[in-house]
């Protein structure tokens, strides 16, 4: 076998080798696909640097600038206000309903359809943004930009995945998350500059500048070829997928390939409703997965961080720019460990990184909830060197997840779910993403105020639990053709018994239809 060709069994237990490389065609064509994380990233950065700024709050939300000078409010509770987590999290409760429908569109009229309906609904949320002069148009700037969300979300993990060698698929769909935080970063820089703009407007470059990288998207997706699997599937064109397959491997010998994408397509067409069938028994472990790895990406915390970086550090004790600032060197962090992913996650495969980010994540949380406990009271400044140290331990737990949970929640449920479900299983990634994003906002700020500190021991409790599964019921997937990647359920001790028992009721069913015919 050639060094990083992938090799996976086929039907018959036979070894399938895929040739191919890393082409320019297939980088360009994942560059712009990317840019829907970009998008992801920057609104969720976004959100949380200019609900820190004081303009900002005086015009939308005077009652939490109030609060904020009011001396005999805990610290843990200035920012605790309904509206103001409304505005956060609105954007992921409109996402949820759009993943839907995005499903649906996905599977029917192709990946680059809801690359563009995604773009569009950008550039509008955007200009609502811009314009904002009150909290309905606040509101409907979040709710539209979440819409994009919903569709860009469903349809470029599966691209990604689609258009990838598999040999280097972990590393092609990690590029999305790259641009997440990337997106996330460029939010955080820009926060950081506007909020020296001394009219107090710096917001509304902010909230509007979502709008270029949302057209460069949508004008890019015109010009995206379809994945060669969803050609098969829409007209079972191999012609056309074969061409593509070469321009995107590199190599004229792509029959292999082409071969398995032709048999999953052939399945696939004699499933009708994907979100119905990704509930029966034989699917069972690709619908766990789909379901349980997004929910346990959000209750690492990351989120919390994403939201309110700024104004957790403001909280602790950082001023307006300080704050901003903290939350640009936290997100540097992150996106170096996103590239470290993208390089060893094809090599070191997705369980290792997924254990070794828990690990961080864990000591980090509890290390910043005993500081927190001992050090930061309600009322009075936290000693500064406590507050940077609180910042170093922040640094630790993004750089955990971002070459962990960040880059391998998108990648393992598109690489575990067959073509059959795919669309169905991506739909139910972002729909639960979007769920635990909303609920996590909308409660977070309410929490810390309630509970203080132990929010942090709360998290870090939940990623005890997460450690488990991942080490107990994940299998790991790595260099295996994305069309062969079933077969890893029949070897995992616990998943194999449902695998058998689908497989002998197949079995069953053909001898009796057999017999009476």
């Amino acid at each position: 076998m050639a060094i990083g060709d992938a090799a996976a069994p086929a039907a018959g237990g036979v070894l399938v080798e895929y040739g191919g490389r890393v082409t320019p065609f297939l980088v360009l064509s994942a560059v712009i696909a990317c840019c829907g994380g970009f998008l992801f990233g920057y609104d969720l950065g976004v959100s949380g640097g200019v609900t820190s700024m004081n303009s900002f709050l005086k015009r939308f939300f005077p009652e939490v600038y109030r609060q904020k000078q009011d001396s005999k409010v805990s610290h843990y509770c200035q920012f605790n206000s309904e509206l103001l987590t409304l505005f956060t999290s609105s954007m992921y409760i409109a996402g949820l309903v759009a993943t839907l429908v995005a499903s649906s569109i996905t599977r029917r009229f192709g990946r680059r359809a809801s690359m563009m309906i995604g773009g569009a609904f950008f550039i509008t949320g955007s200009v609502f943004g811009g314009a904002a002069v009150n909290v309905p148009m606040l509101l409907l700037n979040r709710i539209l930009l979440g819409i994009g969300l919903g569709f860009t979300n469903q349809s470029i993990p599966l691209y990604l995945s689609e258009m990838a060698p598999p040999q280097y698929r972990g590393a092609v769909n990690n590029g999305f998350e790259l641009c997440l935080s990337l997106g996330i970063l460029c939010a955080n820089i820009l926060n950081y500059f506007v909020v020296k703009i001394k009219a107090g407007w710096g917001w509304r470059i902010s909230l509007s500048m979502a709008a270029l990288p949302a057209a460069f998207l949508t004008m890019g997706a015109i010009f995206l070829p379809e994945t060669p699997s969803f050609i098969i599937q829409r007209d079972g064109n191999t012609d056309n997928a074969r061409v593509l397959l070469q321009k995107l491997r590199g190599t004229d010998s792509v029959h292999k390939e082409l071969d398995d994408l032709v048999s999953a397509s052939n399945l696939s067409r004699t499933t009708r409703y994907p979100f119905r069938n990704i509930f029966k028994r034989k699917y069972r472990p690709q619908f766990v997965i789909a379901l349980l790895i997004p929910f346990f990406n959000q209750v690492t915390g990351i989120n919390v961080i994403n939201f309110y970086a700024p104004v957790m550090f403001r909280t602790i004790g950082f001023k307006e720019n300080a704050s901003l600032l903290s939350s640009v060197v936290t997100r540097l962090c992150a996106t170096f460990a996103n590239i470290v992913a993208m390089i060893l996650v094809d090599s070191s495969g997705r369980r290792k990184l997924l254990l070794i980010g828990n690990i961080q994540m864990i000591l980090s949380q509890f290390t910043v909830g005993a500081i927190l406990a001992a050090k930061f009271k309600d009322h009075g400044d936290m000693d500064k060197d406590y507050a940077y140290l609180v910042l170093i331990i922040m640094c630790v737990f993004v750089a955990g997840y971002g070459w962990s949970w960040g880059p391998l929640t998108f990648l393992v449920p598109a690489e575990v779910c067959p073509l059959e479900i795919r669309s169905a299983g991506q739909g139910i990634v972002v729909a639960v993403t979007f769920l635990m994003t909303f609920v996590i906002s909308q409660t977070f700020l309410a929490t810390l105020c309630h509970i203080k500190s132990g929010t942090f021991f709360v998290f870090g409790a939940l990623i005890c639990l997460m450690t488990l599964f991942v080490y107990l019921f994940l299998p790991e997937t790595k260099g295996l053709p994305i069309e062969q990647v079933s077969h890893v359920w029949r070897r995992h001790w616990f998943w194999k018994k449902i695998v058998r028992e689908e497989q002998e009721k197949k079995k069953q069913a053909v001898t009796i239809a057999s017999s009476s015919s």
